[in-house]
This record gives C-alpha cells, sequence and structure tokens, in this order.
C-alpha cells in the first residue's frame, strides 16, 4: 500500500498485490476499493503485480483542497496522467498495462489515450466510457439532472425510494439493488454518491482515437461483459468493438457484478 500525491488533485491511495511481475494500474467500480480486484487470484493476478487505486470518496484516497464548487464542476480529465506520472517517480518509467471495472474503466481508457506506446495490454471489466449511459449523462450534465440528482442526495427517502423503484422495473437486479442501498442508507454515504459521480463526470475517453491507438500499437485488449447486466452491456459497446481489429471479447453468464470468484474460475479455463 501506499499514496500518489498528485499535484492539484490530492493523495490516491493504491494497494500492491499479485504474484505476477508485469506492473498492472487498476481502477475498481462505484462503492469498492482498489483491493476489489484480489478475487482474480488464479488468473490476473499469477500474471501481474496489481497497483489498485482507490477513487476519491472511496477508501483512502483524499482529495486536497477542493471545495464543493470544485468538485460539482468535475476533474479536469488532464489530471488522469498525474496517476501514472506519480507513479512513475515510484517505479520508474516502463511499460504497463491498465484495467478498469464499471466507473473504472473511464480511467483506464483515458490512460490508454496519453501512453499507448508503453501498454502492453487494457483489460476492461463492464466498462463504462465506450457509449453514452444516459442514465449517468442525465444526472452529470443536464441541469433538470444535476438538481435532480442533488435533491435526491440530499434527502433521507427518496435516493431510496428511487433504488428500490429500479429494482422493481428490472433495471438493477438484487445484487446492484443490495450494493446500491448499501451506499445511500446514510447522509455521509449519500453525499460520496453525489461528490463521486460529480468528480468523475468529465473523465470521459475520446473511443475514436481508443480504437485508433489500439489498433495502431497492437495492445491487447481483452473485454469482458455480464450477460444480464442491464448497466453497461455488450450490445451498448458493439460500435467500438467493430472498430477494433482484434478484441479479446468474453459474455459471461453474469450480471454488471462481475469482479467475483466466478469471473476468477472462468479466466482460469481460458489458459487450458
Amino acid at each position: 500500500m501506499g499514496f500518489l500525491d498528485i499535484p492539484g488533485l490530492g493523495k490516491a491511495h493504491y494497494h500492491e498485490y499479485g504474484s505476477g511481475s508485469k506492473p498492472l494500474l487498476a481502477f475498481h467500480g462505484y462503492g469498492m476499493t482498489g483491493r476489489q480486484f484480489h478475487v482474480l487470484e488464479n488468473s490476473i493476478l499469477k500474471d501481474y503485480r496489481v497497483y489498485g487505486f482507490d477513487h476519491f470518496f472511496h477508501g483512502e484516497s483524499k482529495l486536497s483542497g477542493w471545495s464543493e464548487q470544485q468538485i460539482t464542476a468535475g476533474m479536469p480529465k488532464a489530471m488522469v496522467k498525474g496517476y501514472v506520472e506519480e507513479w512513475f517517480k515510484l517505479y520508474g518509467r516502463q511499460r504497463f498495462s491498465v484495467m478498469g471495472y464499471s466507473i473504472g474503466a473511464n480511467l483506464a481508457l483515458i490512460l490508454l489515450e496519453e501512453y499507448a506506446g508503453l501498454i502492453d495490454e487494457i483489460i476492461l471489466m463492464a466498462p463504462d466510457g465506450l457509449s453514452v449511459y444516459k442514465g449517468f449523462d442525465f444526472l452529470a450534465n443536464k441541469p433538470a439532472g444535476r438538481l435532480f440528482f442533488k435533491t435526491v442526495t440530499k434527502s433521507k427517502w427518496l435516493a431510496p425510494g428511487l433504488i428500490k423503484g429500479l429494482k422493481k422495473v428490472g433495471f438493477i437486479d438484487e445484487s446492484l439493488f443490495n450494493i446500491a442501498y448499501n451506499e445511500i442508507d446514510t447522509e455521509q454515504k449519500r453525499q460520496d454518491v453525489y461528490y463521486t459521480l460529480n468528480l468523475i463526470r468529465l473523465l470521459k475517453p475520446d473511443t475514436a482515437k481508443v480504437a485508433e491507438l489500439i489498433n495502431k500499437y497492437d495492445i491487447k485488449c481483452r473485454l469482458i461483459f455480464g450477460k444480464s447486466d442491464n448497466l453497461f452491456p455488450m450490445k451498448a459497446a458493439m460500435p467500438f468493438l467493430s472498430t477494433l481489429d482484434n478484441p479479446d471479447v468474453h459474455e459471461v453468464e453474469l450480471g454488471h457484478w462481475l469482479v467475483v470468484k466466478q469471473l476468477d474460475e472462468y479466466l482460469v479455463n481460458l489458459r487450458q
């Protein structure tokens, strides 16, 4: 474990684990920490040494001197480079790979935009960032959506009611409902949801550029989707996938909650 002191941003906490020797910078999903990928011990972790970063408002990462106005305005995309530049200061400038699950995929893709010539592989699981997700876009970028989002997170009853409604209409499954509900049951947790999604709202990769760079540098690209994932399904990513020369694409018998032991077993079986 350690911290990267990123200028103008704050202290990004990271977890270091895995028995492999190749460095892999990893970004987790909402409500988790950089330790999320530890369950992939017999597959990914056999090949890689993971540096898993806690998102801000998660784990031990802390913004430094940011006002609420700055947070809601969003973190500039250029700041994502700070993760790698500060990591280089500790471990030396070298080749590396990136991995992202759900909202964490945005950071992995942005780093590929900036460091394609140094990246060996990108691993994306149930990735955000490959298409516009209308729900998040409404809440984060549309005036009416931003007002609604702020109102919901300030309320003790609106947020739980909304989550229950999403489950009732089948928009989220039981596992996602349990995770989401546990993330909004206190005022502090609701504030963290609001701050997190506002902070990252500008962190959207240029998918056309990403695809061009993956093809140009022949970067190994592994993408994993859940067949019953209603948040970031494979069908939404098809326009992006169709522009890649040799993507390694998998659709597994899981929902959005992908980083689990079953995925580790699935990946192990691919190696045999």
